[in-house]
This record gives C-alpha cells, sequence and structure tokens, in this order.
C-alpha cells in the first residue's frame, strides 16, 4: 500500500490491478501488463502524486521495464490526466472519442467549485491518445494478445474501450463497471449501459478489474453485474416517473429511495444520471453546468473529493 492508499494487485501472471480504495470522485482503478520487452498500462490516475505512485509500483514489479504503450478506457480524468507524466517514446491508444474528449476537456484548467476540496492535478496540459481505434485493436506485449474492445454503442461515455486478456481470463472494463460505487452515465447513455452488461458478461472473465472499486472475482462477476442492472433500471424508472409527474431531476432525485444502493458511495450521482435520462428523452444536449449543480444541491454542499 502506498502513500496514496493505491495497492498494485497480481491478478494473474505478469498482470497487475492498481487498486485505489474507496473508488469515489476522482479515484479510480488502473493496471499494468508487464513483458521483458516493455510495459502496458491500463490508464493513469487523476493526479502527478497518484499517477507517480502508480508508475512508481510498475516500475518496481516489473524491474524496470519500459512502459512502451498505454490505453485510456475513457476520456474521464480520473484514468487520463496522468498521461502527461508517461515517457514520450510510449505509444498512448484510445478511441477517437476518446481522443476528441480529451482534446476538449477544460476541467484541468479550470475544475469549477463542484468538489470539496478542489482537486489539485499537479498536471498542467493534457495528452491524448496518438493511436486511435473504432472497434477493436489487437496488441502484442510479449507473447500476449492482448484486445482492445468497444462495445458498439455509448455507454459510461461514447469512447468506452475494456481490456481483454484472453489467455488470463482477466478483463479491465474502466468505467462500464463500478464496484460497489455507484455509477455514473451522465456523458454516456442509461440504455447503453443496460446493453452494455451482457456483452461484458460474454467474454466469461475469471477476473474482473473495474473503474472504480474492488477487483471481482470470476465468481462474483454475473452478482456485480445483475446489481448494475438493478440500479440502472431504478435509475430509469425514475427517469420515467418524473416525466410522467413533471418532475425535475433534482425533485424526482430527492423523492426517490435509495434502497439496496443507499451506501454506495457518491450517491448525488443519481441526479446527474436521471439528467442523461432526461435528456436522451427529449433529444437534447445535456445541460452539464445545471447537472453539476443539482448534484451539489442534492449533496447539501461540495461534493467530497479525496484526491
Amino acid at each position: 500500500m502506498t502513500r496514496t492508499g493505491g495497492a498494485l494487485v497480481e491478478v494473474a501472471p505478469g498482470v497487475h490491478a492498481w487498486v485505489q480504495p474507496d473508488g469515489s470522485w476522482w479515484i479510480n482503478n488502473a493496471g499494468a501488463v508487464l513483458a521483458e520487452d516493455g510495459a502496458l498500462l491500463v490508464d493513469t490516475c487523476a493526479t502527478a502524486r497518484r499517477t507517480r505512485a502508480f508508475l512508481d509500483a510498475v516500475h518496481a514489479a516489473s524491474g524496470g521495464t519500459p512502459v512502451r504503450w498505454a490505453v485510456n478506457t475513457h476520456l474521464h480524468g480520473d484514468h487520463t490526466h496522468g498521461n502527461a507524466l508517461l515517457p514520450a517514446d510510449a505509444t498512448l491508444i484510445g478511441h477517437r472519442a476518446t481522443r476528441e474528449g480529451i482534446l476538449a476537456d477544460t476541467l484541468l484548467a479550470d475544475p469549477p467549485p463542484v468538489w470539496d476540496p478542489v482537486p489539485e492535478w499537479g498536471i498542467t496540459a493534457h495528452r491524448a491518445p496518438e493511436v486511435v481505434l473504432h472497434d477493436r485493436l489487437d496488441l502484442h506485449v510479449g507473447a500476449r494478445r492482448v484486445e482492445l474492445r468497444h462495445p458498439g454503442h455509448a455507454a459510461h461515455t461514447a469512447g468506452d474501450v475494456v481490456v481483454w486478456l484472453p489467455d488470463d481470463g482477466v478483463l479491465f472494463t474502466g468505467d462500464l463497471v463500478f464496484h460497489q460505487v455507484t455509477p455514473l452515465l451522465l456523458m454516456g447513455s442509461v440504455a447503453g449501459a443496460v446493453r452494455s452488461l451482457d456483452w461484458l458478461a460474454g467474454f466469461g472473465a475469471r477476473v474482473l478489474v473495474p473503474g472504480h472499486g474492488p477487483v471481482v472475482p470470476g465468481e462474483r462477476v454475473r452478482a456485480v453485474l445483475d446489481a448494475h442492472r438493478r440500479y440502472y433500471d431504478f435509475v430509469l424508472a425514475t427517469g420515467e416517473h418524473a416525466r410522467t409527474a413533471g418532475l425535475t431531476p433534482l425533485e424526482a432525485a430527492r423523492r426517490a429511495d435509495l434502497g439496496e444502493f443507499a451506501d454506495w458511495p457518491d450517491a448525488e450521482r443519481l441526479v446527474l444520471n436521471l439528467h442523461r435520462v432526461r435528456a436522451d428523452a427529449a433529444g437534447e444536449p445535456l445541460d452539464l453546468p445545471a447537472a453539476l449543480a443539482d448534484a451539489v444541491t442534492y449533496h447539501g454542499g461540495p461534493l467530497r473529493c479525496a484526491v
């Protein structure tokens, strides 16, 4: 365990998950696939301090093997800000929508007062993927095949990519899975997230590394995906009730009973997800400042942040 709370966990020979408790706002998981000729990273972290801790742990585990590739599972800064600290000669890969989203991001330079404390990135410039994929790209890290797959539709974001190691049965899902943490669909699609669940189950993973929360052993994957399905159904039902009752997303969230999801961190994401549902139903662009303002109101003040 490092001073950031992160730990490098070997989930298969030479395959590691970088797990950062408690997986709440801006605290993500990442990963590394190690071979003698170089390392492949799965995502980076939100801040310079956390990314350096991750890179130091990978360096120690690999005996100093250079980082040759890195994959971004999607555009959000908790998984991508640390790209700027990667070696200049490392190849950065992601979906084309992820590249476009990183280049358009403003949170790095001017984070709004939505979180308390306001995150201290320690990073001043973006680095976006130089190699982009549309549906699929296969890499060979040493003798190991690594498959990068896009679900074919928006889910958590428009550019979600999973990293699948078929010979090891390890699946890095990015934020298509939040384990024991409230999912966020603000920049994606709730219906698409529902569709992604069967797609994820189809890999038959022996180990699933989520974007946030604890690593999931194979025998628990179905239960974790089923919990996501129940949450998405809850969001869609709450959104439909809001539509028929003429409620705003904030009003609907305040009236909703979180039930089994009450103990998941970042419960205020319900408001954000309801904004997504409303925007999609109306066929209108999502009003991001209004959604964030409603989440702060629901929470009773700036959102908890521990980066």
